[in-house]
Protein backbone atom coordinates (compact mmCIF):
# COMPACT_ATOMS: atom_id res chain seq x y z
CA UNK A 1 0.00 0.00 0.00
CA UNK A 2 1.40 3.87 -1.07
CA UNK A 3 0.26 6.65 0.22
CA UNK A 4 0.94 10.40 -1.48
CA UNK A 5 1.00 12.94 1.73
CA UNK A 6 0.20 16.58 1.20
CA UNK A 7 1.54 18.64 4.03
CA UNK A 8 0.62 22.83 3.97
CA UNK A 9 -0.74 23.94 7.10
CA UNK A 10 1.87 26.64 7.68
CA UNK A 11 5.31 27.82 6.73
CA UNK A 12 6.35 24.60 5.19
CA UNK A 13 4.70 23.03 1.72
CA UNK A 14 5.47 19.57 1.28
CA UNK A 15 5.13 16.36 -0.28
CA UNK A 16 6.01 12.54 0.05
CA UNK A 17 5.07 9.19 -0.88
CA UNK A 18 4.96 6.52 2.28
CA UNK A 19 4.38 2.83 1.62
CA UNK A 20 3.72 -0.41 4.14
CA UNK A 21 4.11 -3.63 3.55
CA UNK A 22 2.53 -7.04 4.31
CA UNK A 23 3.89 -6.82 7.81
CA UNK A 24 2.61 -3.37 7.78
CA UNK A 25 6.11 -1.76 8.59
CA UNK A 26 6.28 1.27 6.80
CA UNK A 27 9.06 2.82 4.28
CA UNK A 28 9.43 6.51 3.26
CA UNK A 29 9.54 6.37 -0.56
CA UNK A 30 10.51 10.07 -0.97
CA UNK A 31 9.41 13.46 1.20
CA UNK A 32 9.80 16.67 -0.29
CA UNK A 33 10.12 19.94 1.89
CA UNK A 34 9.95 23.06 0.51
CA UNK A 35 10.56 25.79 3.34
CA UNK A 36 9.32 29.64 3.53
CA UNK A 37 11.93 30.72 6.09
CA UNK A 38 13.32 32.89 3.82
CA UNK A 39 9.86 34.87 3.13
CA UNK A 40 8.76 35.10 6.34
CA UNK A 41 11.99 36.16 8.05
CA UNK A 42 11.78 39.85 7.80
CA UNK A 43 8.75 39.85 9.41
CA UNK A 44 9.96 37.95 12.81
CA UNK A 45 6.77 35.40 12.16
CA UNK A 46 4.84 33.80 9.52
CA UNK A 47 2.31 35.84 7.64
CA UNK A 48 -0.51 33.86 6.32
CA UNK A 49 -1.23 35.53 3.54
CA UNK A 50 2.29 35.11 2.26
CA UNK A 51 2.57 31.41 3.49
CA UNK A 52 -0.89 30.59 1.30
CA UNK A 53 0.92 32.26 -1.64
CA UNK A 54 4.04 30.16 -1.75
CA UNK A 55 1.95 27.21 -1.13
CA UNK A 56 -0.02 27.49 -4.80
CA UNK A 57 3.44 28.41 -6.15
CA UNK A 58 5.12 25.45 -4.85
CA UNK A 59 2.75 22.73 -4.49
CA UNK A 60 2.32 21.04 -7.70
CA UNK A 61 6.32 21.02 -8.31
CA UNK A 62 6.67 19.60 -4.93
CA UNK A 63 4.20 16.71 -5.55
CA UNK A 64 6.16 15.75 -8.92
CA UNK A 65 9.16 15.88 -7.21
CA UNK A 66 7.96 13.12 -4.29
CA UNK A 67 5.98 10.84 -7.05
CA UNK A 68 9.39 11.24 -9.28
CA UNK A 69 11.73 10.40 -6.24
CA UNK A 70 9.73 7.39 -5.23
CA UNK A 71 9.44 6.09 -8.76
CA UNK A 72 5.77 5.77 -9.04
CA UNK A 73 2.66 7.57 -10.26
CA UNK A 74 -0.14 8.94 -9.23
CA UNK A 75 -1.76 5.79 -10.59
CA UNK A 76 0.36 3.78 -8.85
CA UNK A 77 -0.44 5.20 -5.27
CA UNK A 78 -3.68 3.50 -3.19
CA UNK A 79 -4.72 6.92 -1.68
CA UNK A 80 -4.02 10.63 -1.30
CA UNK A 81 -3.84 12.61 1.78
CA UNK A 82 -3.74 15.76 3.01
CA UNK A 83 -3.54 18.08 6.13
CA UNK A 84 -6.73 19.41 6.78
CA UNK A 85 -6.32 21.01 10.21
CA UNK A 86 -4.85 22.63 12.39
CA UNK A 87 -3.65 25.34 11.01
CA UNK A 88 -3.46 28.27 8.79
CA UNK A 89 -7.13 28.34 6.73
CA UNK A 90 -5.47 29.70 3.58
CA UNK A 91 -2.60 26.90 3.33
CA UNK A 92 -4.98 24.34 4.00
CA UNK A 93 -6.98 25.26 1.39
CA UNK A 94 -4.38 24.97 -1.16
CA UNK A 95 -2.98 21.20 0.25
CA UNK A 96 -6.69 19.82 0.55
CA UNK A 97 -8.14 20.84 -2.61
CA UNK A 98 -5.11 20.23 -5.01
CA UNK A 99 -5.64 16.67 -2.86
CA UNK A 100 -9.31 16.60 -3.86
CA UNK A 101 -8.47 17.66 -7.45
CA UNK A 102 -5.75 14.70 -7.88
CA UNK A 103 -7.92 11.83 -5.70
CA UNK A 104 -10.63 12.92 -8.45
CA UNK A 105 -8.65 12.46 -11.59
CA UNK A 106 -7.13 9.33 -10.28
CA UNK A 107 -9.90 7.87 -8.58
CA UNK A 108 -8.14 7.37 -5.35
CA UNK A 109 -9.86 7.26 -1.84
CA UNK A 110 -9.05 11.00 -0.19
CA UNK A 111 -8.00 11.23 3.61
CA UNK A 112 -8.15 14.25 5.24
CA UNK A 113 -5.76 14.26 7.90
CA UNK A 114 -5.47 15.46 11.70
CA UNK A 115 -1.61 17.29 11.60
CA UNK A 116 -1.39 16.60 15.17
CA UNK A 117 -2.32 12.86 14.79
CA UNK A 118 -0.09 12.68 12.10
CA UNK A 119 2.59 13.53 14.94
CA UNK A 120 1.18 11.54 17.51
CA UNK A 121 1.71 8.42 14.69
CA UNK A 122 4.92 9.28 13.68
CA UNK A 123 6.83 6.99 16.08
CA UNK A 124 4.65 3.89 14.30
CA UNK A 125 6.54 4.43 10.93
CA UNK A 126 10.15 5.36 12.61
CA UNK A 127 10.16 2.54 15.36
CA UNK A 128 7.03 0.68 15.12
CA UNK A 129 5.60 1.50 18.73
CA UNK A 130 2.92 -0.62 19.57
CA UNK A 131 -0.53 1.14 21.37
CA UNK A 132 -0.86 2.66 23.74
CA UNK A 133 2.15 5.33 24.58
CA UNK A 134 2.26 8.55 26.34
CA UNK A 135 2.93 11.68 23.42
CA UNK A 136 4.73 14.92 24.23
CA UNK A 137 3.68 16.78 21.21
CA UNK A 138 5.15 20.37 21.43
CA UNK A 139 5.23 22.47 18.41
CA UNK A 140 5.19 26.34 17.60
CA UNK A 141 1.18 25.79 17.83
CA UNK A 142 0.51 23.42 20.09
CA UNK A 143 1.39 21.81 23.75
CA UNK A 144 -0.10 18.75 24.67
CA UNK A 145 0.86 15.65 26.19
CA UNK A 146 -1.46 12.43 24.77
CA UNK A 147 -2.26 9.37 25.83
CA UNK A 148 -2.33 7.58 22.59
CA UNK A 149 -4.69 4.30 22.54
CA UNK A 150 -5.57 3.92 18.92
CA UNK A 151 -5.72 5.67 15.48
CA UNK A 152 -7.91 8.31 16.07
CA UNK A 153 -8.57 7.17 20.08
CA UNK A 154 -6.37 9.69 22.28
CA UNK A 155 -7.02 10.70 25.61
CA UNK A 156 -5.62 14.62 26.26
CA UNK A 157 -4.12 14.53 29.60
CA UNK A 158 -2.62 18.01 29.62
CA UNK A 159 -2.16 21.04 27.56
CA UNK A 160 -0.60 24.66 27.86
CA UNK A 161 -3.45 27.08 29.48
CA UNK A 162 -1.05 30.04 26.94
CA UNK A 163 1.49 29.67 25.09
CA UNK A 164 2.71 26.17 23.32
CA UNK A 165 6.11 25.78 23.86
CA UNK A 166 7.75 26.17 19.92
CA UNK A 167 5.80 29.72 20.79
CA UNK A 168 7.53 30.72 23.51
CA UNK A 169 11.00 29.54 22.20
CA UNK A 170 9.94 32.17 19.67
CA UNK A 171 8.16 34.94 21.46
CA UNK A 172 11.68 34.99 23.80
CA UNK A 173 13.86 34.86 20.06
CA UNK A 174 12.39 37.97 19.25
CA UNK A 175 12.73 39.55 22.54
CA UNK A 176 16.37 38.69 22.29
CA UNK A 177 17.00 40.23 18.88
CA UNK A 178 17.48 36.62 17.81
CA UNK A 179 17.04 35.42 14.03
CA UNK A 180 14.19 33.68 12.82
CA UNK A 181 12.84 31.21 13.12
CA UNK A 182 14.06 31.46 17.39
CA UNK A 183 13.75 27.79 18.52
CA UNK A 184 16.76 26.70 16.94
CA UNK A 185 18.74 30.07 17.87
CA UNK A 186 17.39 30.09 21.67
CA UNK A 187 19.18 26.61 22.21
CA UNK A 188 22.24 27.47 19.92
CA UNK A 189 22.62 30.23 22.49
CA UNK A 190 21.82 28.20 25.47
CA UNK A 191 25.01 25.95 24.79
CA UNK A 192 27.02 29.09 25.60
CA UNK A 193 25.22 30.08 28.39
CA UNK A 194 25.12 30.21 32.39
CA UNK A 195 21.25 28.45 33.18
CA UNK A 196 22.42 29.77 37.14
CA UNK A 197 22.81 33.52 36.32
CA UNK A 198 18.81 34.49 36.18
CA UNK A 199 16.16 33.24 38.50
CA UNK A 200 13.09 31.84 36.15
CA UNK A 201 9.94 30.79 37.51
CA UNK A 202 9.16 27.13 36.97
CA UNK A 203 5.55 27.91 36.44
CA UNK A 204 3.08 25.00 36.81
CA UNK A 205 5.35 22.63 38.95
CA UNK A 206 3.89 20.62 41.68
CA UNK A 207 0.20 20.80 40.22
CA UNK A 208 -1.40 17.82 40.04
CA UNK A 209 -3.29 18.00 36.37
CA UNK A 210 -0.08 18.06 33.69
CA UNK A 211 -0.79 21.25 32.30
CA UNK A 212 1.50 23.91 30.59
CA UNK A 213 1.75 27.89 31.24
CA UNK A 214 4.89 29.64 29.78
CA UNK A 215 3.60 32.82 29.98
CA UNK A 216 4.91 33.73 32.98
CA UNK A 217 8.40 32.34 32.27
CA UNK A 218 8.39 34.65 29.38
CA UNK A 219 6.94 37.84 31.36
CA UNK A 220 10.00 37.14 33.63
CA UNK A 221 12.49 36.40 31.40
CA UNK A 222 11.57 40.30 29.62
CA UNK A 223 12.27 41.85 33.30
CA UNK A 224 15.93 40.81 34.05
CA UNK A 225 16.41 41.29 30.38
CA UNK A 226 15.00 45.13 31.10
CA UNK A 227 17.63 45.22 34.25
CA UNK A 228 20.38 44.36 32.37
CA UNK A 229 20.18 46.12 29.29
CA UNK A 230 21.49 47.23 26.81
CA UNK A 231 22.27 43.44 26.42
CA UNK A 232 25.63 42.06 25.76
CA UNK A 233 26.41 38.58 23.85
CA UNK A 234 26.73 37.25 27.09
CA UNK A 235 23.57 38.61 28.55
CA UNK A 236 21.95 36.81 25.63
CA UNK A 237 23.29 33.38 25.62
CA UNK A 238 23.11 33.48 29.87
CA UNK A 239 18.83 34.48 29.08
CA UNK A 240 18.37 31.72 26.82
CA UNK A 241 20.61 29.12 29.20
CA UNK A 242 18.19 30.11 31.88
CA UNK A 243 14.67 29.96 29.79
CA UNK A 244 15.61 26.39 28.26
CA UNK A 245 16.67 24.90 31.66
CA UNK A 246 13.03 26.42 33.34
CA UNK A 247 11.42 24.84 30.27
CA UNK A 248 13.54 21.92 30.59
CA UNK A 249 12.85 21.67 34.26
CA UNK A 250 8.94 22.11 33.21
CA UNK A 251 8.34 19.66 30.57
CA UNK A 252 10.50 16.80 33.18
CA UNK A 253 7.92 17.76 35.82
CA UNK A 254 4.93 17.88 33.73
CA UNK A 255 5.09 14.59 31.71
CA UNK A 256 5.86 12.97 35.23
CA UNK A 257 2.42 13.82 36.52
CA UNK A 258 1.04 12.83 32.91
CA UNK A 259 3.21 9.08 33.23
CA UNK A 260 1.16 8.89 36.85
CA UNK A 261 -1.87 10.19 35.40
CA UNK A 262 -1.40 7.24 32.25
CA UNK A 263 -1.17 4.36 34.51
CA UNK A 264 -4.33 5.50 36.12
CA UNK A 265 -6.59 5.86 33.22
CA UNK A 266 -5.12 3.54 30.59
CA UNK A 267 -2.15 1.25 32.05
CA UNK A 268 1.14 0.99 31.33
CA UNK A 269 2.42 2.68 28.27
CA UNK A 270 5.10 1.08 25.67
CA UNK A 271 6.88 4.03 25.15
CA UNK A 272 7.28 7.59 25.94
CA UNK A 273 7.11 9.66 23.03
CA UNK A 274 8.21 13.11 22.14
CA UNK A 275 7.10 14.71 18.67
CA UNK A 276 6.56 18.47 17.19
CA UNK A 277 9.22 20.51 16.22
CA UNK A 278 10.35 21.48 19.59
CA UNK A 279 11.28 17.68 20.28
CA UNK A 280 14.20 18.91 18.22
CA UNK A 281 15.14 20.78 21.31
CA UNK A 282 18.36 18.39 21.74
CA UNK A 283 17.83 19.56 26.07
CA UNK A 284 14.92 18.61 25.72
CA UNK A 285 14.99 15.26 24.58
CA UNK A 286 18.15 14.50 27.17
CA UNK A 287 15.57 14.83 30.11
CA UNK A 288 12.92 13.05 28.54
CA UNK A 289 15.62 10.06 28.32
CA UNK A 290 16.58 10.72 31.51
CA UNK A 291 12.50 10.51 32.79
CA UNK A 292 11.87 7.48 30.58
CA UNK A 293 14.69 5.86 32.06
CA UNK A 294 13.46 6.53 35.56
CA UNK A 295 10.01 5.41 34.30
CA UNK A 296 11.07 1.68 32.74
CA UNK A 297 10.19 3.01 29.28
CA UNK A 298 11.91 3.56 25.95
CA UNK A 299 12.28 7.51 24.91
CA UNK A 300 10.96 7.62 21.29
CA UNK A 301 11.82 10.84 19.28
CA UNK A 302 11.28 10.90 15.41
CA UNK A 303 14.74 11.70 13.25
CA UNK A 304 14.84 15.87 12.93
CA UNK A 305 13.28 15.82 9.59
CA UNK A 306 10.38 14.40 10.62
CA UNK A 307 10.22 16.66 14.03
CA UNK A 308 9.07 19.81 11.66
CA UNK A 309 6.37 19.61 9.01
CA UNK A 310 6.38 17.07 6.19
CA UNK A 311 4.81 15.18 4.04
CA UNK A 312 5.79 11.64 5.40
CA UNK A 313 4.01 11.61 8.51
CA UNK A 314 0.84 12.69 6.84
CA UNK A 315 1.23 10.29 4.40
CA UNK A 316 1.85 7.46 7.45
CA UNK A 317 -1.37 8.90 8.82
CA UNK A 318 -2.82 8.47 5.75
CA UNK A 319 -2.19 4.96 4.95
CA UNK A 320 -2.93 4.23 9.00
CA UNK A 321 -6.12 5.67 8.30
CA UNK A 322 -6.61 4.42 5.00
CA UNK A 323 -5.70 0.84 5.90
CA UNK A 324 -8.67 0.85 8.55
CA UNK A 325 -11.39 1.78 5.96
CA UNK A 326 -11.31 5.86 7.30
CA UNK A 327 -11.49 7.70 4.15
CA UNK A 328 -13.23 11.13 3.33
CA UNK A 329 -15.46 12.14 0.48
CA UNK A 330 -14.85 15.71 -1.53
CA UNK A 331 -17.26 17.76 1.51
CA UNK A 332 -14.11 17.24 4.01
CA UNK A 333 -13.44 20.35 5.06
CA UNK A 334 -9.93 22.47 6.23
CA UNK A 335 -10.32 23.42 9.44
CA UNK A 336 -7.62 25.81 11.21
CA UNK A 337 -8.88 24.52 15.24
CA UNK A 338 -9.58 20.46 15.10
CA UNK A 339 -9.18 18.70 18.26
CA UNK A 340 -7.84 15.27 18.32
CA UNK A 341 -10.80 14.67 20.42
CA UNK A 342 -13.12 14.82 17.69
CA UNK A 343 -11.41 12.56 15.24
CA UNK A 344 -13.07 9.65 13.92
CA UNK A 345 -11.51 6.26 15.99
CA UNK A 346 -11.09 2.74 14.25
CA UNK A 347 -13.57 0.27 14.50
CA UNK A 348 -12.96 -2.01 17.45
CA UNK A 349 -11.50 -5.51 16.27
CA UNK A 350 -13.77 -8.49 15.73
Amino acid sequence: MRVLGIETTCDETAAAVVASGDDGRGVILSNEVFSQIAEHAGYGGVVPEIAARAHVEAIDRLIARALRAADVTLDQVDGIAAAAGPGLIGGLLVGLTTAKTLALVARKPLIAVNHLEAHALTPRLTDEVAFPYLLLLASGGHTQLVAVRGVGDHIRLGTTIDDALGEAFDKVAKLLGLAYPGGPEVEREARRGDPERFALPRPMMGRPKPDFSLSGLKTALRIEAEKVAPLTGTDIADLCAGFQAAVVDVIEDRTRVALRDFRERVGRPTALVAAGGVAANGAIRDALARLAGEAGLRLVAPPLPLCGDNGAIIAWAGLERLRLGLTDDMTAAARPRWPLAELEAAPPAS
